[in-house]
């Protein structure tokens, strides 16, 4: 296609690539001094009186969706236009930038910690734009952008979805996407969520860590009987050394039912972070398990699930204290609040012992909540082990997690108090 030496007040150098919505040009804006990258619609798909219109509302929905987000790891949208019947969007230029088709293949795979880093940045991404209202749709190895210095880009959001708007606003509906990378749900044109790019991006995982395509078939009813029916290969078949929590991870975000797969970005990410640790430190990992297994035991957790648990453990601090250590002192002001794993601790108010606490309770409420004077001191009563939690760590944690923390915090305050005046009651008398 014939394009002028410019597009509005962008001047255009050379074209740098090509996918199914146009033609990639690099480009210049002179207001900011800086190169651009300068998506140009096929003229020939615009002038197609029966999909033209269609064409163009895919070509500019990019522009309507991904323009709202602001995202390290989500390509910048700096501005959309039409120039003598040209349709173009102007993004943010990656210098050498290429996509991650390559390293989905057998002979060019990433180290596993290269790839555990590029997923969790894709994740993360993805839940900032879910939280945000906007569905993918179309996660694939070529929508994902890869810079010299190895920095991930989602890119492509021709036929993204706003979750919170009226269907029309954001078409196409119904079958669309690539193929090979669609949730059973998206296959089937049944209602689709943000947990459908989750399925997508644990396709990418899957070709990332073993070259192989999950659900590789033939035919085209072929893939979509075995993404509908069928379970992947396991990771361990094509490479026997896979960790075996990469292969968990992939095994959930690859679920049929939605229900049962990572509810958000965030999730998987948490979990994409334990197998960095592991990676980087596998000695680690056995006392990470260990944290795991002693907390999910604690009646404060039983209503949180797997992937919360492991959102908490990461986020909060782990202490360990002997015999006649204090661990709140009263009188003195801080915010933490503090839940035993193991061991006991005795409550002294004024000087007298009023109680003792034991695994699975639960003391310094009162601070976390306000920021007050301690009230009592808390002394430890043996060996003791401690999650200390403070509302620096709770704001690392995604915002259902932080929800169901509030509320079972809560009640537990008010059971804590409860017992407190009945202690302190029955002391007096």
């Amino acid at each position: 296609m014939t394009v002028p030496e410019k597009l509005g007040k962008y001047e255009i150098y050379k074209e740098i690539g090509r996918g199914s919505m146009g033609v990639v040009y690099e480009g210049y804006d002179p207001f900011t001094d800086r190169n651009v990258a300068i998506k140009v619609a096929l003229s020939e798909a615009l002038k197609d009186k029966e999909t033209g219109h269609r064409y163009r509302k895919m070509f500019f929905n990019e522009a309507h969706t991904a323009g709202m987000l602001r995202h390290p790891n989500i390509l910048e949208i700096l501005d959309a236009g039409i120039d003598n019947n040209i349709c173009y969007i102007v993004t943010e230029l990656i210098e050498g930038a290429g996509t991650l088709k390559p390293y989905c293949t057998p002979d060019n795979l990433l180290p596993y910690d290269q790839v555990v880093k590029i997923i969790f940045k894709c994740a993360k991404a993805l839940d900032y734009a879910h939280r945000n209202g906007v569905i993918h749709r179309d996660i694939k190895p070529t929508n994902l952008l890869i810079s010299k210095d190895m920095e991930i880009k989602i890119g492509d959001f021709s036929i993204a979805h706003l979750m919170n708007s009226d269907a029309s606003d954001t078409l196409p509906m119904g079958f669309v996407g690539s193929p090979r990378y669609m949730s059973p749900e998206q296959v089937q044109e049944d209602t689709i969520t943000n947990q459908t790019d989750l399925f997508s991006l644990g396709v990418v995982l899957y070709e990332m860590l073993t070259g192989k395509h999950p659900f590789y078939a033939e035919s085209f009813s072929r893939l979509i009987y075995k993404i509908i029916n069928e379970k992947p290969p396991p990771l361990r078949e094509y490479r026997k050394d896979v960790p075996e929590i990469l292969e968990k991870i992939v095994f959930h975000a690859l679920q049929k039912d939605s229900k049962k797969r990572y509810k958000m970005g965030l999730n998987m990410a948490a979990d994409l972070s334990l197998a960095f640790d592991y990676l980087e430190a596998p000695e680690q990992d056995i006392s990470i398990q260990e944290k795991f297994n002693s907390v999910k035991g604690l009646s404060f957790f039983s209503e949180f699930s797997e992937a919360e648990i492991w959102e908490i453990i990461r986020a909060c601090i782990w202490q360990d204290y002997v015999t006649g250590d204090e661990i709140i002192v009263e009188g003195k002001i801080d915010d933490s609040f503090f839940i035993i794993l193991s061991g006991e601790v005795e409550v002294y108010k004024e000087g007298v012992l009023i109680g003792t606490l034991g695994t699975g309770d639960c003391f310094g409420e009162m601070g976390y909540l306000s920021k007050t004077e301690r009230t009592a001191t808390i002394i430890a009563k043996g060996n003791v082990s401690l999650m200390k939690i403070n509302s620096t760590s709770i704001d690392q944690v995604s915002v259902h997690c932080q929800l169901r923390f509030s509320r079972i915090f809560l009640h537990t305050m008010v059971k804590r108090l409860s017992i407190t005046t009945a202690m302190l009651i029955s002391k007096k008398d």
